[in-house]
């Protein structure tokens, strides 16, 4: 008798089973953060470059290092005295600065558009990644390569008879460098949403990002231009970045005669940076030639 009572009490209950439930179409599934998928792509960009840093990190800084020889050769080597320093020292950290922020642009400017003419710009748009977690991972990685060629371009430019890249205000060469290369790596992804073949990447790097980096201030200040040159080149975010990037080794620059000058500076170029992720976060989220 135990024993009956003890079988019918191991058989299973008469219970309703509930079909699972798959969430509607577009409903997100993970409601905070994705760090995996943000990290998964990061890594991916850095190294997509760092597969070929041949080309992606050590050319560029062999390349500006050139700008230095040359530059310095033609104003008569430690001769002639810029802000209180020779003409080397000078000169270093504004093409530091400049392959810094150049470097990022390719950067973020080549992977959507290379994904768009090869057809692979599924690859990024499918993962259940949200458009700020796909531009940080973007963003991330150009800033990664920036601060790597910077790196690079340092050693080597410390190698350089008469320069000197001892830092007057640290905080000013961290954040001018990362605000910078921020900024291009921004306009970059947006260049590289809009443009439709590498023709067109090629128009904005030549004919916008290289005038606009050359004609900031970088082997020279703006003092010696003429009134009308002056003022259209405090227009130029360029010049805030490479001068305030360059006040931070030599505790002088051309932006202001006081440091609370370069401090607004720094600040006026944050609210750039953060006014243009808003851009390009709306971009993303409208699908603009992405997935039309």
């Amino acid at each position: 008798m135990d024993d009956q009572t003890n079988s019918t009490a191991l058989l299973p209950t008469d219970r309703t089973i509930e079909p699972r439930r798959f969430p509607a179409k577009g409903e997100p599934i993970i409601h905070t953060v994705n760090w995996v998928g943000l990290a998964t792509l990061y890594m991916k960009e850095v190294r997509r470059f760092f597969k070929v840093q041949t080309q992606t990190i050590w050319a560029p800084a062999i390349t500006t290092l050139l700008f230095l020889v040359i530059f310095t050769l033609a104003m008569g080597r430690g001769d002639r005295m810029v802000l209180g320093v020779n003409f080397a020292t000078f000169v270093a950290p504004g093409l530091i600065v400049m392959g810094m922020m150049q470097n990022a642009f390719a950067n973020s400017s080549f992977s959507f558009l290379a994904g768009k003419v090869q057809g692979t710009i599924i690859d990024y748009l499918m993962p259940p990644l949200s458009e700020a977690e796909l531009m940080a991972a973007m963003v991330g990685a150009a800033v990664t390569r920036a601060l790597l060629v910077g790196l690079a371009l340092t050693a080597a430019m410390l190698l350089w008879p008469g320069v000197d890249l001892s830092m007057a205000h640290p905080w000013a060469v961290v954040w001018f460098g990362l605000i910078g290369s921020v900024f291009l790596a921004l306009l970059g992804l947006l260049s590289s949403i809009w443009a439709e073949k590498f023709d067109h990447n090629a128009a904005v790097t030549n004919f916008v990002i290289a005038p606009l980096s050359l004609l900031s201030g970088t082997f020279y200040v703006i003092d010696n231009l003429a009134p009308a040159f002056q003022a259209v080149s405090r227009v130029n975010p360029f010049f805030y970045v490479i001068s305030g990037f360059r006040f931070g080794f030599l505790g002088e620059s051309d932006i202001g005669d006081t440091n609370l000058a370069v401090l607004h500076s720094a600040l006026g170029m944050t609210l750039v940076d953060l006014a243009l992720a808003v851009l390009v976060y709306l971009v993303l989220r409208s699908g603009w030639k992405l997935k039309g």
